[in-house]
């Protein structure tokens, strides 16, 4: 079979590159760690204006704001510097997201019952763009029946929260409370700018390398490092799906909105798959599964003696196989990761097993890097996608995804 390039998919740059972004900071002790926020903003290319309340002011000076963002901090309706005295109003004209982080327990409950007493409550009320909040206080005030059912009604507004973390915090308490870090507030904030392609979807992925165990020390594996499934399970939720990961032994952060099952053999992998594929409508099966098993673990060590190893292997179910053969199957995308000849074997692989998409690589271009080289093979042909890191990558196979579901519909 011939293959031909249909198209060739275009990475994305920095989604906050040349964003109106409007910064409140309220008045809590992590308050410094905003400062780091505002820097990260413009390196990403963004136009940040910090807003601070009569509070924040007194944790870190507006000053620090101003030498970081190259632009005036606003700290009151009445002395902003707005020829029309209106910068409630104008401050978010042009804002593409207003984000507030810190956002104390004061502040929050404010935002639930519509106060406007101070100009970042009232740019909170007059926008149009989206709103995000970082939470961050006392661990008592967290669990607090009042700021639970606040925060319960600011998702019910379509307020963006993110976080808290829990950990150690400045009081002595341990516990929920802590502002997410500036890197990840960054994170999230790319991620909502993200088009919701696939919302209403419920997704679910396998990513990682399985493990057999040969004794209790020992055992069979792969080198897949995981980063491309977690960053497809990341590129799925960004885009607006509820995302399960079921990843075998990695050492990955899971992304945020993603509900993660921790594995380790093939067998294991499989009845995980098994349990919570109902109701799914879209499997991605990146996962690395071992094709082998040991017929019979051993029970204890196998201890160093003779020069030669005999051991007997039994072939390993294939997970994808058996999901795209059933007869409620979901929309099944596979990945082949092949050392050669990857057209001929990859469109193998997707037609063998019935699948409207198959993403294909070779291991010497991406396999347990930070970077890929995928080409995409559906019934119209080839999609070579342009080099680059694997969520962004990711983010370009979830719009194929979307556009294949949206064909079919």
């Amino acid at each position: 079979m011939i293959f031909f390039e249909t198209s060739i998919l275009s990475v994305m740059s920095d989604e906050l590159a040349g964003k109106h972004i409007v910064l409140g900071i309220t008045g809590g002790v992590a308050g410094y760690k905003a400062a780091e926020l505002a820097r990260l903003l413009g390196k990403a290319g963004a136009q940040v204006d910090v807003v601070m309340t009569a509070a924040a002011i007194h944790f870190v000076a507006p000053l620090t704001f101003q030498a970081l963002t190259g632009r005036p901090v606003f700290t009151s309706l009445w002395d902003v510097p707005q020829e029309n005295g209106m910068a409630h109003i104008d401050l978010t004209r042009r804002a593409d997201a207003v984000i507030v982080a810190p956002a104390t327990a004061d502040f929050i409950a404010k935002l639930v019952h519509g106060l406007a007493d101070d100009l970042l409550a009232s740019l909170c009320l007059a926008r149009d763009c989206p709103l995000l909040v970082a939470p961050a206080m006392n661990r008592q005030m967290w669990e607090h029946p009042a700021t639970v059912r606040n925060m319960a009604q600011l998702r019910a507004d379509g307020v963006g929260v993110l976080g808290p973390a829990s950990g150690a915090q400045a009081c002595g308490e341990v516990g929920a409370g802590r502002m997410l870090e500036p890197a990840e507030i960054i994170d999230a904030l790319r991620a909502s700018f993200q088009p919701k392609m696939l919302a209403g979807k419920r997704v679910l992925l396998t990513a990682g390398p399985t493990f057999e165990a040969l004794d209790p020390v020992r055992g069979l594996t792969n080198s897949s490092s995981g980063k491309m499934g977690f960053a497809l399970a990341q590129a799925s939720a960004e885009a607006g799906a509820e995302v399960t990961l079921v990843a075998g032994p990695v050492s990955l952060p899971t992304p945020a909105g993603v509900t993660r099952i921790d594995v380790t053999g093939a067998l294991e992998m499989r009845d995980a798959v098994k349990s919570a594929l109902a109701g799914r409508h879209i499997f991605i099966a990146v996962a690395a599964v071992a094709d082998y098993r040991p017929a019979v673990p051993v029970a204890h060590k196998i201890k160093k003696g003779a020069q030669t190893l005999t051991l007997e292997l039994v072939a390993n179910p294939d997970i994808l196989a058996e999901v795209a053969a059933r007869p409620d199957a979901p929309f099944c995308v596979g990945f082949a990761a092949e050392s050669q000849n990857l057209a001929e074997y990859a469109e193998g692989k997707r037609r063998a097993k019935q699948l409207p998409l198959v993403v294909g690589n070779l291991v010497q271009d991406g396999l347990g890097g930070n970077a890929n080289v995928v080409t995409l093979f559906d019934a119209a042909g080839a999609h070579p996608l342009a080099p680059g890191d694997k969520l962004t990558i990711a983010r370009a196979i979830v719009r194929h995804i979307a556009e294949m579901l949206d064909a079919q519909n």
